[in-house]
């Protein structure tokens, strides 16, 4: 990976993308098979790639510097992402572990110092683990009021019952935060159903793992879990009753920049696969970069790498400024993963058998953005709020504004 300082740039964040691509250059990329989860030396040789990340001051960005991570603020870790990206391992070795970094975030946020001292510290020592419980079988995950999954009072503690899937690294977690639909008072005599975040250690009785869910016809982590009567105190709620929505709109805001920059990424580095490749491989008489196929290939994914680079800063630019970026964010989740998926679809296609094997993390790449574009809101949603935030304008007499 070449990275160069971007002109006109801010010299703290071309600092943080330099020393970034030199530890993964470094440690990582060249150590990918060793690094695999099931390799041996992915241990000792983990542990090694986390001091070096240390040393350089690189660990944990999401959190603030009173945490123990880097505090750099949202528009660094943007641009950070993009290096990380080029090695699957390259997140967990910078102390950035979905689904447990969202959760610290929201309990840095919206938790007591109680809630603090008992789940976010051992969370970011790295002695428990955590997941967020928020999408189900029987509801429309694009639609979050439509959460079945209820807590009602009794006394002073929630009762819980629903079902949730999906819920990422449930089996090994010591807690979930999960999103349940709560009653308070309307003010007119009646109640009102919000959303509300409650903590919830995963020992309670009647949480109960029915499975993990086979993603692409492989294993997973993603639980399937019922809650069944389960009572935790009142004190385990996040936040006042009723800000579960925003507490999740927080967390998905920023996370969909953040993803998007994980796929420019991806596309940067399976771009890099597929030019080298053309360069090497023979075929038919010659190298395959002599093909007017290849080219095309080459020619359109450097188009849909700038496309989708582009726009991501821009949308993290807006979001920076404090700018209404609703509309942005929906641009790029519907434009970048499907990107993502023709540049690395390209990929695979020039490197044959060896681009759906193992030997590549194309494969991986690809499942991935196929699953994104499902993911924090599938295309179909986002494409609706675009339209109704275009003809909203165009009905209040003004035209859109392409350049803010």
């Amino acid at each position: 990976m070449q990275v160069a300082p971007i002109p006109a740039l801010d010299p703290d964040i071309n600092d943080v993308r330099l020393a970034t691509a030199n530890v993964v250059n470094r440690y990582v990329i060249p150590n990918e098979e060793r690094l695999a989860y099931s390799h041996p030396d992915r241990p000792r040789l983990a542990e090694e790639v986390r001091d070096a990340v240390k040393k350089a001051g690189l660990w944990a960005p999401h959190l603030p510097r009173e945490y123990g991570g880097m505090g750099i603020g949202f528009m660094k870790h943007a641009y950070m992402n993009e290096i990380l990206a080029w090695s699957p391992y390259s997140n967990a070795l910078f102390g950035v572990v979905a689904p447990d970094s969202g959760n610290q975030t929201i309990l840095i946020k919206y938790g007591t110092d109680e809630q603090k001292k008992r789940w976010l510290e051992p969370l970011i020592r790295g002695e428990i683990r955590s997941c967020f419980s928020m999408t189900e079988p029987d509801a429309p995950g694009s639609n979050p009021y439509a959460i079945q999954t209820r807590a009602r009072r009794d006394g002073d503690e929630w009762v819980i019952n629903g079902r949730k899937w999906f819920t990422s690294g449930a089996r090994g977690a010591a807690f979930a935060i999960v999103m349940c639909r709560t009653e308070e008072a309307d003010g007119a005599g009646g109640t009102r159903e919000k959303m509300t975040q409650i903590i919830v250690p995963t020992d309670t009785p009647g949480f109960n793992i029915v499975r993990t869910v086979p993603v692409w016809g492989h294993d997973s982590n993603h639980c399937e879990i019922v809650y069944d009567n389960v009572r935790v105190p009142l004190t385990n709620q996040l936040g006042r009753t009723g800000t579960g929505h925003q507490a999740a709109q927080d967390r998905l805001g920023a996370g969909r920049v953040f993803h998007c920059m994980n796929c420019v990424g991806q596309m940067w580095r399976a771009f890099d696969l597929m030019v080298r490749r053309s360069i090497d491989r023979e075929v038919h008489g010659g190298r395959l970069e002599t093909k007017q196929f290849i080219q095309g290939f080459i020619a359109d994914s450097y188009i849909d790498i700038q496309a989708a680079r582009l726009m991501t800063i821009h949308t993290a630019e807006v979001i920076d400024r404090g700018g209404d970026s609703r509309t942005d964010i929906s641009a790029i989740k519907i434009f970048v993963p499907a990107a993502l998926e023709r540049v690395v679809d390209r990929a695979i296609q020039i490197h044959g058998a060896m681009g759906v094997s193992g030997d590549t993390p194309l494969a991986g790449m690809y499942t991935g953005a196929r699953t994104l574009r499902i993911a924090d809101g599938p295309d179909e949603v986002h494409r609706i709020v675009i339209a109704k935030n275009v003809l909203k304008r165009y009905h209040d007499g003004m035209s859109w504004d392409f350049g803010v």
